[in-house]
């Protein structure tokens, strides 16, 4: 009889009094009543509570001390729990790098399935990346002018942890010489120690050659050793150049752009080899605006129309700008916006390679002058955000900051070479731009030949399922690259609830807190599908709410009523009364 029903005894959390109540397993409760008549206080602070109390108590004695000490709640005792897991609302991560996509899991699978059967574009003539020959590179290479120099090295090693003794045991043996590793040439002969817990990048050094007539043989033989070293890569480095990747595989026969193995890590903006250089898979950057510099542009300068540069503790930048307007002969009387275009540029973007002499006495009187590259007020406020160490100081930048889509990457957060690889012509990062019911119908609706459906027949049906959870509790107009930080707690909770549909547990009770709430009346009918697609998958689920369908739809109801909440206010009045009493007889 215990294990089909969950029995509590005694709970006073907050304002229950000694509350016993049974409630049945695998059924969809609800727990409705008046506001404060303690329908949270039994849900959340006493049955979740001591459900995840249990849970962690039954980890190691190593694992319990990262998770800290449980208090238990109010109560005698709770028979038939199972370990529970609650779907609040509360906001999800703040994190500026987890997303929709990344929340759901949704965008792994996603970047698996470009990985798998994504097809690589040159980003410069919009032409599939082909693999090439060594003839074709040899081509390309004997294109550069007579007696230009170049190392040809075969990547081994691509940003992978390790010490990699055994690699450069290996390479000796091999009668290799040098490795690049990190971007240094290093001689094999000498001892080569690395810190296992950073991330290395290895290349051995097979060839130098410098372009003259009959070195087409030696180059022949020396990318040939270097491909079938590397695995179908071989970099050129030329001497103090540029350097060229080729692949057997993947190379735009024209200009020579070429990406290495599509491997899922390429399409995350959260590792270096997927995330875009510039905003460091942000999707967006800090930028100095102009407005907000100059707020009245009909001040003068000479009236501060250069709000950050307005004197406050020190004349340093005052003095500054001053010395700048006297070189440049920039008026500093006249308004701002009635400065020619020229003028505007220098200060705002600096003197470039003009020196300029500045004359500085501090609030001493010690005076120092100097000769300085002037750098414009916008670089200057940008430096001081990103190299001050003082909180203070940044959060006086950031004033006159905002924040705008990447420039490079155009908000999608990933490289060039990640956003070249196309699935039905579309890159990943638009189709995480999509809304859900778009993107489910751009994977259940793409065009694939009989080996890319053998190869990406889970990978969709994964994605199109998962998608489909998220409409299914209203959610289909979100987009999976919508940031994590910006949901309501509504649908961050609804988001957690997809979540938990897709890992498709059993045995957990589950506790949800008004679920419905900011929910159309079609989109609620679903959701309570849902709600019961996961009881019938053998959970309990205990629902705090209000709405009539939901309690329709319930196997069991826990009406906290009128009583209990009168009760409960009664014994609250009388505790402040005893309290105004003894205050006024103390």
């Amino acid at each position: 009889m215990g294990l089909e029903n969950i029995r509590v005894k005694g709970a006073r959390s907050h304002n229950l009094k000694n509350v016993d109540i049974t409630i049945p397993r695998d059924k969809l409760v609800v727990f409705t009543g008046l506001s404060g008549s303690g329908k949270s206080s039994l849900a959340f602070d006493t049955i979740y509570a001591e459900g995840q109390r249990r849970y962690v108590e039954s980890l190691s004695a190593y694992a319990r001390q990262f998770l800290g000490q449980m208090d238990k709640p109010d109560v005698d005792s709770i028979e038939g729990l199972s370990p529970a897991i609650s779907i609040d609302q509360k906001t999800t991560s703040q994190n500026p790098r987890s997303t929709v996509g990344t929340v759901t899991e949704i965008y792994d699978y996603l970047r698996l399935l470009f990985a798998r059967i994504g097809v690589p574009y040159c980003p410069n003539h919009n032409i599939p990346i082909t693999s090439q020959s060594v003839q074709q590179m040899i081509d390309q290479l004997l294109e550069y002018p007579e007696r230009t120099k170049m190392q040809i090295l075969a990547p081994i090693v691509s940003g992978r942890k390790g010490t990699h003794k055994k690699v450069f045991d290996d390479l000796k043996k091999q009668g290799y010489v040098r490795v690049r590793v990190d971007g240094t040439i290093l001689d094999l002969s000498e001892e080569i120690e690395l810190d296992k817990n950073k991330k290395h990048s290895i290349e051995v050094v097979v060839d130098r050659i410098v372009i003259k007539d009959g070195i087409e043989a030696r180059l022949s033989g020396s990318l040939e050793t270097g491909l079938d070293l590397a695995g179908g890569q071989i970099l050129i480095d030329l001497i103090d150049g540029d350097e060229i990747r080729f692949n057997q595989h993947h190379s735009c026969p024209q200009c020579g752009f070429s990406i290495g193995e599509l491997e899922p890590r390429l399409f995350s903006f959260n590792n270096p080899f997927g995330a875009c250089p510039t905003c460091d898979g942000l999707g967006s950057k800090l930028e100095t605006d102009e407005e907000l510099v100059i707020p009245d542009a009909s001040l003068s300068l000479r009236e501060h129309a250069i709000l950050p540069w307005k004197p406050t503790s020190s004349n340093y930048y005052p003095q500054l700008l001053e010395a700048v307007c006297s070189h440049y002969g920039i008026d500093m009387d006249v308004p701002f916006n009635e400065l020619p275009k020229e003028h505007v540029d220098i200060l705002f973007y600096g003197s470039g390679k003009d020196l300029i002499v500045f004359r500085h006495e501090n609030e001493f009187g010690t005076v120092r002058e100097r000769t300085i590259y002037f750098e414009g007020v916008l670089r200057n406020i940008s430096r001081r955000y990103h190299e001050t160490s003082s909180d203070y100081v940044r959060e006086q930048m950031e004033q006159y900051m905002i924040s705008k889509a990447c420039g490079t990457c155009k908000g999608h957060r990933l490289k060039k070479e990640s956003l070249s690889v196309l699935v039905a012509g579309k890159h990943i990062g638009q189709v995480t731009d999509l809304p859900i019911l778009e993107a489910k119908n751009y994977v259940t609706t793409l065009d694939l030949t009989d080996k890319e459906k053998q190869i990406a027949r889970l990978i969709i049906n994964e994605i199109d399922e998962r998608l489909g959870f998220l409409a299914n509790v209203g959610l289909g107009y979100l987009t999976m690259s919508r940031t994590a930080g910006t949901l309501s707690g509504g649908e961050a909770q609804r988001i957690r609830l997809a979540t938990q549909i897709g890992s498709a547990l059993m045995g957990v009770l589950y506790i949800l807190d008004e679920p419905s709430i900011g929910l159309h009346q079609r989109d609620n009918t679903r959701l309570i599908k849902t709600l019961e697609r996961m009881r019938d998958l053998g959970n309990t689920l205990i629902v705090v709410e209000h709405d009539e369908d939901t309690m329709f739809a319930a196997d069991h109801i826990v009406d906290i009523g009128l009583v209990q909440a009168w009760l409960a206010a009664i014994l609250r009045v009388k505790e402040h009364l005893m309290k105004l009493w003894r205050i006024l007889n103390h």
